[in-house]
């Protein structure tokens, strides 16, 4: 599903239009994330950050309470629930829809007692009872490809075809939660990059982008800062893989992605101004993506 289209994506109390590209701003609250852990963990520090996003023009905000970086090591549910869940209410009423980044079915069930709008789920939806924790809801549901686990996925990831295999995984996830009697219009695919794949599979992936992921739901695109970007940049340290990442997302989108999850909202929204314009589209036309749908 092309970024180009008017098509809808039913997220909480939003429906976002597919107009436009959107982006979706990360918002870490660990101590140990690969490029930003440790800056947000204060509340006021968070909200702050959240509004920054916001006003340089980011459309979601995805809040993780776990680091899912190569090697990181699962955080107790109780700790998760408390980095994330008086965020997530201080935020709601912020204008733009909240993700929670999580794959543990509980946290799913609390945030969504407290208002979030889409679950972001690295997981894609494979823990037991996560269907059942989102089915009876209006959320948005991002089903992400991975091989292996966080602590495990980088070691010697292997394929037999990675764009194939990948397509299939997610089809196949698409297909059982729409038999579990959830909307397709609530569902978005994420084909993982640097979740249990190798630079090469990663680069694949990112030209193959519109066979990895199935056509059906819109494709969202995290590529900020990860090492595929380092290593073909030789930028060792995340926060210069700015300019790397742009050109990554710039790709992504010429490839289908209609959502990209982004460290750096200012630039990417600028790279995003100038690729419209080159299309012969005004961003300000398309920007009305929020629209008020569902009450919790």
């Amino acid at each position: 599903m092309s970024s180009t289209n008017s098509a809808i994506l039913q997220c909480g109390r939003f429906r976002l239009t597919l107009a436009r590209p959107l982006v979706m701003g990360i918002l870490n609250v660990t101590s140990d994330s690969f490029s930003d852990g440790g800056r947000f963990v204060n509340y006021s520090t968070a909200s702050a950050h959240a509004q920054k996003m916001i006003d340089e023009g980011a459309d979601i905000i995805d809040i993780g309470g776990e680091s899912t970086r190569p090697g990181a090591s699962s955080v107790p549910l109780n700790k998760e629930l408390t980095r994330v869940l008086f965020l997530i209410e201080k935020l709601l009423n912020i204008g733009v829809p909240i993700s929670i980044d999580t794959y543990k079915p509980n946290m799913m069930r609390a945030a969504l007692n407290v208002g979030v709008d889409l679950i972001n789920d690295i997981w894609g939806f494979r823990q037991p009872g996560a269907i059942d924790a989102v089915r009876d809801t209006f959320c948005g549901l991002c089903v992400m490809h991975m091989q292996g686990t966080p602590s495990t996925m980088q070691y010697e990831p292997q394929y037999r075809n990675v764009v194939t295999n990948i397509y299939n995984f997610l089809d196949e996830r698409i297909r059982l939660l729409e038999q579990a009697g959830i909307a397709k219009n609530r569902l978005c695919a994420d084909p993982g990059f640097g979740f249990g794949k190798t630079t090469e599979n990663n680069f694949m992936l990112l030209r193959e982008l519109s066979r990895a992921v199935p056509a059906s739901v819109p494709t969202l695109v995290g590529l900020s800062r990860k090492l595929m970007i380092g290593e073909a940049t030789g930028r060792s340290v995340p926060q210069q893989r700015i300019a790397g990442s742009l050109a990554g997302m710039l790709a992504a989108i010429d490839r289908g992605a209609a959502i990209v999850r982004v460290h750096d909202v200012a630039p990417t929204v600028d790279a995003l101004k100038v690729w419209q314009a080159i299309r012969g589209r005004s961003w300000c036309c398309a920007q009305s993506t929020h629209e008020a749908h569902y009450e919790k």
